[in-house]
């Protein structure tokens, strides 16, 4: 167990970069992984890290033991959790998610899987920043849109329209938009976490509508550009679960419905292991089950879409 420790630590600091980091993400002083890390270097009598005052990378020495290492701790994981999962989903889930829909969305269901659950602890991190799973011991994020990162497995749970919207108000003092482009002479509260903030794009890709958007408003989050079209400070365009409760109500008005752009998804995302953990399938399956259908955001205040 004392070698698998050592393995374990310095996997942790060279996927990091950083004792440190490593140490955060095995839940153990810096100190503790530092102790481990060179014990195993004395032990193999050879240097496997580079350390300097900023970064910490590998050696040839090791990169090439730590290809092998993984496999090997790969192995005792899968071997550990196929006992651990007979008595089914226990232990600690660490799971990552985008704060708008966490807080309007995903909340709700983690409280009912943790009823549902009791030998399953819950850590949640909400963040809108894209993190490294695997290097910061995630066992499971959801994420919104394209997923570019291949290293981890996707399932997809949810479609969400992006709408684009303004309060009644605003409306009567502004006038309504009728085509994309229309939206250039509008103030358009800006969510700063798309991709590409100014530039709204709608229609399909045969039937495109590229619009650069200007506004003096700009908020890294869909729930402050909801709450600033919600006090007719402009138009914005963000996802439905951001704004359904506001279109149902009357208190923002669906705009450019015929333009939309192609539907986003919501997909749940883990590492790729040998041996997928009890408590990462039941999640999984538990919001998959919870989100299928048509979903709850999109009912209620317009034309429904199908989640495809």
């Amino acid at each position: 167990m004392d070698r698998v420790d050592e393995i374990n630590a310095f996997a942790a600091v060279a996927d990091a970069r950083s004792f440190t980091q490593g140490a955060r993400r095995l839940g153990v002083s810096s100190a503790q992984v530092s102790k481990l890390v060179a014990r195993l270097e004395n032990r193999l009598g050879a240097r496997l890290l580079n350390r300097t005052t900023r970064d910490v990378s590998l050696t040839d020495t090791g990169r090439a033991y730590l290809e092998r290492a993984r496999g090997l701790l790969e192995d005792f994981e899968a071997l550990e959790g196929s006992v651990r999962d007979q008595g089914g989903p226990r232990g600690l889930l660490k799971i990552s998610a985008p704060v708008s829909f966490g807080a309007s969305q995903l909340t709700p269901a983690l409280l009912d899987f943790a009823a549902a659950y009791p030998e399953v602890s819950l850590d949640v991190s909400a963040t809108d920043r894209m993190v490294n799973l695997v290097e910061e011991g995630f066992d499971v994020g959801v994420r919104i849109g394209q997923l570019a990162d291949s290293s981890v497995i996707a399932r997809k749970l949810a479609a969400v329209r992006m709408v684009t919207c303004a309060s009644p108000d605003y409306l009567a003092r502004s006038g309504t938009p009728a085509t994309p482009h229309d939206l250039g002479r509008h103030e358009a509260i800006i969510d700063t976490n798309a991709r590409d903030p100014l530039v709204w794009a709608y229609g399909s890709h045969n039937d495109r509508h590229d619009v650069r958007v200007h506004g003096r408003l700009r908020f890294g989050g869909a729930d402050a550009c909801v709450a600033a079209a919600r006090r007719s400070l402009g138009v914005t365009r963000t996802p439905a679960f951001a704004a359904a409760d506001d279109l149902r109500s009357g208190r923002l008005v669906p705009l450019l419905c015929a333009y939309e752009p192609q539907l986003i998804h919501v997909h749940a995302v883990y590492p790729h292991a040998r041996h997928l953990a009890a408590k990462v399938r039941a999640f999984v399956d538990f919001l998959a089950q919870r989100y299928a259908g048509e979903p709850e955001w999109h009912q209620g205040w317009g034309a429904t879409h199908t989640a495809n």
